[in-house]
Order: structure tokens, then sequence, then C-alpha cells
């Protein structure tokens, strides 16, 4: 009974632990990027400590209510975001407007509390979407066969179609990847036959192979047919080979290169960072990392990563009821991906996206978005406690 009431042992002091540690490690790295005099009079270090806050407060707010309620609520929120997204769509961009179109992408409402990207919450209102999608489907058919595989596919590939679509018309490659990342891991975890996957997979692994060999050799094909921006093969060309562009796309990569490549093993030193990298306090803060705290610095912050990664698959071991089950995969995909995205587009290992470091890049939709996600996590943990000591109140 005393278990069942005590906050204190409810709560998941270990995951807290890692966030906060995040939040140092960001606040030191964007204090450093700083250093660079490219930001003006505006001091990130301090916004990045009230989105913080108020990620806090989101998570605070999100384990207040019981994984049923957020089941139930799961259709009503993705529909509110693909409402988000919709009217983004249609909203003229520009100067002054509520829309606004940053790095040739229409993906942000401009607020007064700062820019703010919609589909940073959609990723979280997908994953509760498709959480509740996959275990209905099993409660249904009980009996698992390849046709009712073949229908758990469709479904996803429908709920997966609606906000991929207004994402790619911004467009958005960096987050639809992520909405992909989702999707492959939660058909895997969701049980379909291998049968099905395996084929789906290959001729996924096959269009995607087809598209980066036209990107390179049929580029006015590609242009003419699906609308894509010279921008965007831009990015292939300058990954593949980006001293052939230095003075233009394959800048930004030589030069997170030289940085991180620079720091060596021990790194330069707190603020003692010599290579000029832009915008490295938001999707290329790695880079600060690698400078200044070398091989040894960002390997911890890998392996802090792989420690959250752990710690929520730890979790999520834990879960009995399937629906919790579907999200922490969900959250435990989103992060990884991220992560590996971010990372790799730093060292030439991924093509430059656009995506986030989590919880260490400045950027208050993205430390929003995955508060919401961690929020989830939280909740589940802790009401998941509540719901074992249960059966002792009954028998008390």
């Amino acid at each position: 009974m005393e278990n069942n009431r005590n906050f204190a042992g409810r709560f998941d002091w270990k995951l807290a632990f890692i966030i906060f540690t995040f939040l140092i490690i960001s606040l030191l790295a964007i204090s450093s990027a700083q250093t660079t005099g490219q930001y003006g009079a505006v001091n990130f270090v301090i916004k990045q400590l009230q989105w913080y806050v108020i990620g806090a407060c989101i998570v605070a707010f999100v384990m207040y209510f019981e994984p049923d309620q957020y089941k139930k609520m799961s259709w009503y929120l993705y529909g509110f975001g693909i409402f988000l997204l919709l009217v983004l769509v249609f909203l003229p961009d520009g100067p002054g407007q509520i829309a606004e179109k940053i790095n040739g992408a229409k993906s942000w409402y401009h607020l007064p509390i700062g820019n703010i990207q919609p589909s940073e919450f959609m990723k979280t209102f997908y994953i509760l979407a498709m959480a509740k999608l996959i275990s209905h489907h099993h409660e249904k058919y009980s009996m698992k066969t390849i046709k009712t595989d073949f229908i758990l596919l469709g479904k996803i590939a429908i709920t997966l179609f609606i906000p991929l679509a207004f994402i790619m018309t911004q467009p958005d490659l960096g987050s639809s990847l992520v909405f992909l990342a989702i999707t492959a891991a939660l058909i895997i975890v969701a049980g379909i036959s291998w049968k099905i996957i395996l084929p789906v997979f290959v001729a996924g692994v096959s269009v995607g192979g087809a598209l980066l060999w036209m990107a390179l050799y049929m580029q006015d094909f590609l242009e003419d047919k699906f609308g894509l921006q010279p921008y965007q093969f831009a990015r292939i060309y300058s990954w593949l080979d980006p001293y052939s562009y230095s003075s233009d796309s394959g800048y930004h990569l030589i030069t997170s290169l030289n940085a991180i490549g620079s720091g060596e093993i021990f790194g330069k030193g707190y603020m003692d960072r010599e290579v000029y990298v832009a915008e490295s306090h938001t999707d290329f803060i790695f880079t600060v990392i690698g400078e200044e705290w070398g091989f040894i610095g960002s390997s911890f912050v890998i392996c802090l990563y792989f420690l959250l990664i752990y710690h929520l698959t730890k979790t999520t071991l834990t879960l009995k009821d399937p629906f919790c089950t579907y999200v922490c995969a969900g959250i435990i995909a989103m992060i990884t991906f991220h992560v590996f995205e971010n990372i790799g587009m730093t060292i030439q290992l991924l093509p430059i996206t656009g995506i986030p470091l989590p919880f260490l890049s400045y950027g208050g939709s993205s430390l929003m978005g995955n508060a919401l996600a961690i929020g989830l996590v939280f909740s589940m943990k802790f009401h998941y406690r509540t719901y074992m000591f249960a059966g002792n109140d009954d028998d008390e």
C-alpha cells in the first residue's frame, strides 16, 4: 500500500538523471558555440534553459495522465497533428506571416514564443495512433495469419501516408525519414510475418537505391515528374564528394569534418574552438563536442545515448500492456534514428538532412517534442507500478 502511494518509489529517477545530464552538456556546448560571434546579442543558453523548463512542465503534465487515457485520446491527437500540418501547407508564407519558410522548407509556425515546427509533435502523435492501431488489430484478430498481417500492413500504410504527404509537401526530408524509421520499427515489433516484411523492406531499399541513382544521373526527370528542387540534389553531391563543392553545398560538411577531426583524442578544451561551423548551436552541435572534448568527450555523449536507449528498452520490456509496449518502441526508434542520422551527417556517414540531436541541439520544437515523448515513458513507468501493486490493496 505504501509503495503504491509513494511518488519517489514510482518516479523514474534514472531517466530523469540521464535527461539532466543532457541538459548540462547542451548548455555547455551551446555557450561555446556562441563564442564564434555569429549570433549577435542573442543568448541561446538562456533560451535553451527556458525551453528545458517548458519541457519539464510538459513531462509533468503528460505524466499526470494514465496510459489508458492516452489510448483513448490517440486518434484525436493524431487528427490534431494532421490539422496543424494541413493549415501550415495552405497558410501564406513570408516576412510577418504566421507560416515561415526556413532553409527552403515551409515547416514552421512563427509565434510570439518562437518558431514552432508541428512535425516534431506529430511524431509522438503518430506513435500513439500507431500503437492504438496495432494493439486494437491484435485484439480483433487473435489468430494471426498472412491475411490479417496484410490487413494490418494496409492500415499502417494509410496511417503513415497522410502525415508523410503533408511533410513532403513542405518539403522536409529529414522528418519524413524519421516517420519511415518509426514505422519500420513498429512493423517489426508488431509481429508481422517475415514472409511479408522481407519483400517489403527489400522493395523499399531497392526504391531508395534507384532514387539515389536517379538523383545522380537523371536529375531532370526527378525535377519534372516529382518536383524535387536543385538544392536537394546538391545535398547528395556534396555528401559523396564535399571537396568538389567546397565553396557551396559542401562547405558545411567540410567544416564539420575539420572541426571534429581537429579535436583528436582529448579535444582542444572548453571554448578553445578554432574551426568556424555555421549554426553549430543547432543541428551541428556535435561538431562543438568533437572539437572541444575530442574523441573521449564524443564517445561519452554517444555512450550516454546508448544508456538512454538501453534504459528505455529495459522499461519497455517490463510493461505488460501491448499499447504501452508499442508506444515505447516507437519512441526508441524515433530517438535512435535522430541520433544516428545527426551524428552520421556530421562525419559524412549520412547525407545532411537537418535533423537535430535530441536533448542537445538548440530548439524549442525539438525539445518540446522530445519532452512529450519522454513524458509518455515517465507516465507508463509511473502508472504501471500503480497497477502492479493494485492487487495488494484488494488483499488488504
